[in-house]
């Protein structure tokens, strides 16, 4: 059930929230003993604020599209009276003394909040193995990673253990895991949603957004994370799209079933009527240098204190990564600041009589957890490199982007499709499109 399915319903008063929040609750108490998506279930304060939203509505207090919706949190997001681990004993005995703005504003749009999703500790990774929880697992294959860092929610969505939910994402930790479960996630433009009351990783990458299981969805949980809980949900274009693919350095290292789902949804949306054009990123080979300039130096300058007194509680490889962010000199981070400049007036010239960029999400599918390596063009390559690879970009130049899925390997892993560009209103129509282009053509 999507969220509009769920609105639709509750106004027909065929559905109460009471009975979709526990819907949910129950396939959290099946489901999370075998994927461990949540750290912390809150059944209680969701029973409550499911029966304040359906009083509301009875008494003709509708909050809006996300009234009643059950929606899971990353637990990097402060959520009042609750634990905010990030996954790791170095927060143990934190408790959250507010809500964070975006919690707030989920509040004021009647959303109901079950409970806090796993993720790769301090969302320093890209597979969710390493937490203090232990790893999250794929609905699809709990012996695959979700995706990381917000593992948890992309399969507590993919689970049907929430509607939707809320993650973050510093180099690709929304769009990763819904690629690697087959949901749907956003992330907006650079500053649109507050980050305040998150934990930080990177400050001038970091993003919130959300993760759901349709275009339409993401839309809106996107509206009230701005703070629009009634705002009208964008609608899809009415005229053919434009769309760029990035070809070279994003489609150069591919799984052959990742590329060949990349290729036929192409062809869908070429069937469908898009002018499909190629073009470059002059620089695409200078991402990773430049994010691994970035973001390991802002996080160790956060965790500097505690990495002093209490390195033994973080888990062995996310305590590396901050040490190596030590290691970056104050030269090397301001030039790439710089650089990140020469990157955002690229993706802009790229998108210069286009709708979006499109290319694939994540270049492989769902790994396995535990492999630290995983075999593409015959050559083994570093899982989490590998992982990060086409999603950076857009972090480094605060564009917003969404993945969404685009069909499945053989063995049933889902492929998605990543589309870039600007603003997010335009975005998310653009997405809207896509998804409804290929969702027909596919059945032709």
């Amino acid at each position: 059930m999507t969220i509009e399915d769920f609105g639709q319903r509750l106004r027909a008063r065929t559905i109460t929230a009471q009975e979709s929040t526990e819907a949910c609750l129950q396939r959290i108490t099946a489901d999370n003993p075998r994927l461990n998506a949540f750290t912390l279930v809150m059944a209680d304060s969701a029973r409550r604020q499911a029966r304040e939203a359906d009083r509301d509505l009875a008494d003709g207090r509708d909050r809006g599209p996300l009234h009643g919706v059950p929606i899971s949190i990353k637990d990097l997001i402060d959520i009042r009276g609750t634990p905010t681990t990030a996954a790791s004993r170095v927060r143990e005995g934190h408790v959250a003394d507010r809500d964070a703005p975006a919690i707030s504003r989920l509040r004021a749009a009647g959303a109901v909040l079950v409970g806090k999703t796993n993720l790769h500790e301090f969302a320093l990774g890209t597979t969710n193995e390493d937490s203090a929880f232990g790893p999250a697992r794929n609905p699809h294959d709990p012996t695959r990673s979700p995706g990381g860092s917000s593992g948890g929610s992309a399969a507590s969505v993919a689970a049907g253990m929430a509607l939707a939910s809320i993650g973050t994402d510093t180099g690709g930790s929304i769009r990763i895991p819904a690629a690697a479960c087959g949901v749907v996630g956003l992330k907006p433009a650079y500053g649109e949603v507050p980050t305040a009351g998150v934990v930080p990783l990177s400050h001038t990458l970091d993003h919130v957004g959300p993760l759901a299981q349709s275009v339409p969805d993401a839309a809106i949980v996107y509206d009230a994370l701005l703070g629009l809980s009634h705002a009208a949900p964008p609608k899809a274009l009415a005229r053919g799209l434009s769309l760029a693919v990035l070809r070279p350095y994003f489609c150069d290292l591919l799984d052959d079933e990742v590329r060949a789902q990349f290729e036929a949804a192409l062809e869908l949306l070429r069937s469908a009527g898009a002018q499909i054009d190629e073009v470059e990123i002059p620089h695409a080979r200078d991402i990773a240098s430049i994010y691994l300039r970035i973001a390991p130096t802002e996080a160790a300058a956060h965790h500097a204190a505690t990495l002093e007194k209490i390195p033994e509680r973080y888990t062995t490889p996310v305590r590396e990564r901050l040490e190596s962010g030590r290691q970056i000199s104050a030269d090397d981070y301001v030039r790439a600041l710089s650089e990140r400049h020469i990157l955002k007036r690229e993706v802009d010239a790229a998108l210069a009589g286009h709708d979006a960029l499109v290319l694939p999400t994540l270049p492989i599918p769902a790994p396995p957890i535990g492999a630290a390596t995983v075999r593409v063009a015959g050559i083994d390559q570093p899982v989490r490199s590998l992982m990060l690879r086409l999603t950076q970009l857009f972090n480094l130049t605060g564009h917003p982007a969404i993945a969404l899925p685009s069909g499945a390997t053989a063995t049933g892993l889902p492929c998605s499709l990543q589309l870039g560009g600007a603003p997010t209103e335009g975005l998310l129509r653009v997405a809207m499109t896509c998804e409804a282009q290929i969702a027909i053509m596919s059945r032709k």
